[in-house]
């Protein structure tokens, strides 16, 4: 990964792709979007744009993996989706993402968000707690 820059973080669904977004020091990730997925290189020029705009200077990608660690075939789903952002020119790091749609869903459940507000945020918000644990490593790493 870059030292310093904007991070994008992003949690691949089937139906939708959270962003999110961290400062350049790397101290705190942000929800930001949801795309609705499309056809693969919609979404693609969709997060090339957003990373433009933001001066982005890497890639996080959730990376679901099943409880024991092992892969799963939507962890091969995000790999490949991963692969295919090569082209972008920017270094592009998996994140575990094992508990982070639950983790966002029990703080949403708790602040008592209607199921259909917790539909609009839980992709965003997934987002930023991968974003969140991918920067407090590599900032502990660095």
């Amino acid at each position: 990964m870059p030292e310093g820059g904007r991070l994008i973080g992003l949690d691949v669904g089937t139906k939708t792709i959270g962003l999110a977004l961290c400062d350049a020091g790397w101290s705190i990730a942000s929800p930001a979007h949801t795309i609705s997925r499309s056809k693969f290189t919609k979404d693609k020029a969709t997060l090339a744009d957003f990373i433009g705009q933001q001066q982005v200077r890497g890639i996080v990608v959730g990376l679901p993996l099943n409880l024991d660690g092992s892969e799963s075939p939507r962890s091969q789903s995000s790999r490949a989706f991963a692969r295919n952002l090569a082209d972008l020119r920017l270094p592009i790091f998996l994140w575990d993402e094992r508990w982070s749609t639950q983790a966002v869903t029990r703080t949403l459940i708790e602040a008592d968000a209607s199921r259909a507000r917790r539909g609009e945020l839980v992709d965003k918000l997934a987002a930023s707690y991968i974003l969140q644990g991918a920067i407090d490593a590599l900032a502990a790493l660095g």
